[in-house]
C-alpha cells in the first residue's frame, strides 16, 4: 500500500509526503488535505495501487482516504 501523508510544520504549515519524499509544502490545513486525497486517487486511478491518505492524530494516525484496489470477480459470477 502506498501512504501519503500529512506533516505539520513548526510555522503551522502542513507538507505531502508520499516514501519519504516531500511533494508539495507551505499548505494550510484545508487545503493540504484536498490536495493529498487528489493526488492519492489520481495515482490510484492511474495505477490501480491501494492508497491511503494519513496525518498525525494525538494517539495515532487518522486515515483521511483509502483507495483500494478491486478484488478480481471469480469467474462464476462472470455472465
Amino acid at each position: 500500500m502506498v501512504i501519503y501523508s500529512l506533516s505539520q510544520a513548526s510555522d503551522d504549515t502542513w507538507s505531502i509526503r508520499r516514501a519519504g519524499t516531500t511533494l508539495f509544502s507551505q499548505l494550510r490545513l484545508g487545503p493540504a488535505i484536498q490536495l493529498a486525497r487528489e493526488t492519492a486517487r489520481d495515482e490510484h486511478m492511474r495505477s490501480g495501487r491501494s492508497i491511503s491518505v494519513e496525518m498525525p492524530g494525538p494517539v495515532s494516525n487518522i486515515r483521511l482516504a483509502q483507495y483500494a484496489r478491486q478484488a478480481p470477480m471469480p469467474q462464476s459470477a462472470v455472465a
